[in-house]
This record gives C-alpha cells, sequence and structure tokens, in this order.
C-alpha cells in the first residue's frame, strides 16, 4: 500500500518543495493519505493477476500509483508528459510520494490507469465526499444539478469516412495475418487504394452544387458499398481459416497472435456491415435513422445528442450527470449508457444527495428542463422546501409570481454555477473529450476528473475555512 523504506534523497527533496507546492496540495496531500482509498486502489491492482497479491516481485506502492493517476488528471496531460514533468520537478516527485526514486514510465502508468476501473474511482470519489462533509466543507443545506456530454475521441461521423475505416482496419489486420500464416488459403487482395479514392469521390461530389452532383454520389457510393463487401468477404474467409487450421504459425506465439487478430476481425465485421446497412438505407431509401446507427467502428458506444447549442448542433459522444453541493463539491456524477431525459433525473438525484450526505437539501436548483409537476410535488414530499426549478411554458399567472420572488431568482444565480463547473472540468481537467477507449474508460475518465476536481476545490475551501 505504501512505500516500505525511504530513499536517500527523499528527505531532502521533502525540505527542498515545502514551501513550493500550491495551497490545495497541502490538503490534498492529506486526502489522499486516508487509508480507505489507498486500500481501494491496492485491491484493485492485487486483482491485475490471479495471483498478483501473493507471488512475483513487489510491484508500485498503492499511494504512488493513485497520486501519479490523479496528477495526470489535475494538469489534463498524457501519460507521456506526466513522465517527463514529474521527472523533472521536485513538487511533483514528493506529491507523488516518488521522492529521489525512478520515475514509471508511461505505459506501466497507462496499464495502471487500466487496473484502477471505474468502480475503485467511484469508492474514491465517495470517501472524498465523506471526508469533505467531515471537515465541514460540505454540509448538504443546496443542490444543483446539469447535464452535460463528454465527447468520444472520434472524428466528424459520415458513411463514407466510417466504411473507410472498417475497409482500413480489415487490411491491416488481414495483412498482420500474411505475414505470420503466409500465402496459404486465402490470398490478400489490398483494396484500400481504390476504397480511399472513392472516399475522396463522394466528398468531392457532396460538396458540389451541381445538378448531376446527386448521380455522381450515388455511383461513387454504390462502387465504395461494393468494395467493402469483398474486403468483408475476404475478412470473413480469413477468420475461418484460421479457426479450422487453414492459417497457422509456426510457433506457439505465433499462433496466440493468430487467434488475437482473429478475435478482431470478428469484432470488425459485423460493425462494417452495420455502416454497410445505414449507408443503404439513407443512400437509397433516404432513412437517416437507421435502428443501431454507428457513429464509429471505434467506439461503437457513441450517441449523437443535440443540447440546442447554436455553434455545436451535434455533440457525438456520453450523457453525463454533475451533481453539486456547497463550496462547489460535486457529490455525485454518472455517464449513462443511453441518454435520459432531464426531467427524470430530479428525484433520483435528491435521493442520491440524502444518502450521501444525510439529510433532503433545503433548496434544490436545476435548469427548465429538469422541470415537471411531478418533480416539484416529489421533491416537496422528500422534505426539499425551496424548489427552484423554472417552467418556462407555464400560462399560470401564479407561478410566474412565484418565479419572480426573490429567493426564486436567487436560487436560479447559485443554479448557473453549474455551467461554471462544467466549463472548468472541460477546460482544466479534459472532460470535453475523452481520450480512454470504451465505456469503462469514459467512467475512468469522467471520474478521474471529476476527482481532480474536487480536491482543488476542497483544498481551496479549506483553506478560506483556516483563514478566516
Amino acid at each position: 500500500m505504501r512505500r516500505a523504506q525511504l530513499k536517500f534523497g527523499d528527505h531532502w527533496v521533502a525540505e527542498e518543495v515545502a514551501d513550493l507546492r500550491e495551497a490545495w496540495m497541502i490538503h490534498a496531500d492529506q486526502i489522499l493519505d486516508d487509508e480507505i482509498i489507498v486500500a481501494a486502489v491496492y485491491e484493485a491492482l492485487s486483482k491485475r493477476h490471479p495471483k498478483s497479491g501473493s507471488r512475483g516481485r513487489h510491484g508500485a506502492p498503492a499511494e504512488m500509483v493513485l497520486r501519479l493517476l490523479i496528477l495526470k488528471h489535475v494538469r489534463n496531460w498524457s501519460y507521456q508528459v506526466l513522465e517527463r514533468e514529474v521527472r523533472s520537478n521536485l513538487v511533483y516527485r514528493n506529491f507523488a510520494r516518488i521522492g529521489g526514486g525512478k520515475m514509471p514510465d508511461a505505459k506501466t502508468m497507462g496499464r495502471w490507469g487500466l487496473a484502477v476501473g471505474p468502480e475503485v474511482i467511484k469508492r474514491v470519489h465517495e470517501r472524498m465526499v465523506k471526508i469533505a462533509q467531515d471537515q465541514g466543507v460540505v454540509e448538504g443545506r443546496r443542490m444543483r444539478v446539469d447535464t452535460t456530454v463528454i465527447e468520444t475521441n472520434v472524428h466528424y461521423p459520415t458513411d463514407s469516412s466510417l466504411l473507410g475505416d472498417g475497409v482500413r482496419v480489415l487490411i491491416r489486420t488481414m495483412k498482420k495475418i500474411t505475414k505470420i500464416a503466409g500465402t496459404t488459403g486465402t490470398k490478400l487482395r489490398d483494396r484500400s487504394r481504390s476504397v480511399k479514392l472513392r472516399v475522396l469521390d463522394i466528398a468531392r461530389a457532396a460538396r458540389s452544387r451541381a445538378k448531376q452532383s446527386s448521380q455522381k454520389l450515388k455511383r461513387a457510393y454504390g462502387q465504395l458499398l461494393n468494395s467493402t463487401s469483398r474486403v468483408v468477404g475476404q475478412a470473413k474467409q480469413f477468420s475461418a481459416q484460421i479457426a479450422a487450421g487453414v492459417k497457422q504459425a509456426n510457433t506457439a506465439k505465433g499462433q496466440l497472435k493468430l487467434d488475437r487478430l482473429r478475435h478482431q476481425i470478428d469484432e470488425m465485421v459485423p460493425r462494417v456491415k452495420q455502416v454497410m446497412k445505414q449507408t443503404r438505407a439513407r443512400i437509397y431509401r433516404g432513412d437517416t435513422r437507421s435502428q443501431g446507427k454507428l457513429l464509429s467502428v471505434f467506439e461503437p458506444s457513441t450517441e449523437v445528442i443535440r443540447k440546442g447549442k447554436a455553434g455545436k448542433p451535434n455533440e457525438f459522444g456520453k450523457m453525463v450527470k454533475l451533481q453539486e453541493a456547497e463550496n462547489q463539491i460535486v457529490i455525485d456524477f454518472e455517464v449513462y449508457d443511453q441518454r435520459p431525459n432531464d426531467s427524470d433525473l430530479l428525484v433520483p438525484a435528491i435521493d442520491i444527495h440524502q444518502a450521501t450526505l444525510g439529510r433532503a437539501p433545503y433548496l434544490v436548483a436545476a435548469d427548465a428542463a429538469f422541470y415537471s409537476s411531478k418533480n416539484e410535488a416529489a421533491a416537496k414530499a422528500k422534505g426539499v422546501k425551496r424548489v427552484c426549478v423554472p417552467n418556462r411554458s407555464t400560462k399560470s399567472v401564479e407561478r410566474r409570481r412565484e418565479q419572480k420572488k426573490r429567493w426564486f431568482r436567487n436560487g436560479q444565480k447559485w443554479r448557473t454555477g453549474c455551467e461554471g463547473r462544467i466549463s472548468v472540468t472541460k477546460r482544466r481537467h479534459g472532460l470535453n473529450r475523452c481520450r480512454y477507449k470504451g465505456q469503462d474508460g469514459m467512467r475512468r475518465w469522467v471520474g478521474l476528473g471529476v476527482i481532480s476536481d474536487n480536491l482543488i476545490n476542497i483544498g481551496r475551501a479549506i483553506n478560506e475555512k483556516s483563514a478566516s
């Protein structure tokens, strides 16, 4: 869990940086020393392999792993930048509990990040909120909630570019198989050049305003779909021949690589076929809402979400809820598999607030998307005295008068802090775009970003409290 033996230069490093640390680091240092938090990370690292906890050489201390991951998201760095910056900075070395020791490389830290999964990050976050409550930073008298979109790391999705992505991946995989297994069985025909040319033709035809451009577009799409279909058929043959033993490797290690490549083909082929299906539906039948529509062959869980933004009408990613209490502390976050209606989230958010902080909030603030008469009645039934959620479509004179009262307007002014919190987490901690892969990667990215923001805000709040 912790370093058993200090290095020769650790004491010297601690003395040199004592007055150089940022204000939030001092209190964050104490929070991250919590036994429950460190134990949760240690438990996750001990499950990386079946006998990681009992065999092999000693791994990296859990406290160091946790601090490096959090420092990465506090500064919004990549693993490569994290390695370079911590190696050259005594303050970061002291904060991460490395001292005068050897800095782990970027690949090693990436594997640690995978081991510390979303469930562990959620436990760490809940414990930090509990510590903030014990320190008097959070009381639970007020609650505000809002949703935002965290984009997945994908390019703007068009049918032609998705087909090009699928063909490129399949041909690249089949080339690797041919390099290992030789020319036995089906021979690879590389259609990547012709597919690339068709994608360029489609892009030119889509930009053109000439009358005949629509016919050129359909013809180019037909050729692209034909080439893609042939590549998919060839990939399925490669997969079947590996399974049947026609394509084999000379060594056991090579055979393991072949099996892994076959798994990649079996995973990619259904996605490419789905893109072909939705392309035919849009081009030949005008159906833009094909069932099971894919927006990326690499991140199939990506959704298209419209939040009414003029500058960005369509966002491609996942819906995320951020729920706050006093001092800008996020007490709960959630990444949704499918986008829910905001109005369905208000009452569960109050339940979470009550379960986390042990009391119903005196005031609940949210924007108009969270309003419904049922939500307002349910919130008051749970003990909320002031429900500050506007109803913009009301024709009731009494309701309009209620929304003009001072407490309601003050509550809405406080609610706008949600927008600021979302903006800060996106600019400072990188929550504008997720750099990790998959649904679990999205949860890890959001969770570590929220924890990093909470650490800074808790540290600042304790500083202000002690100064006053």
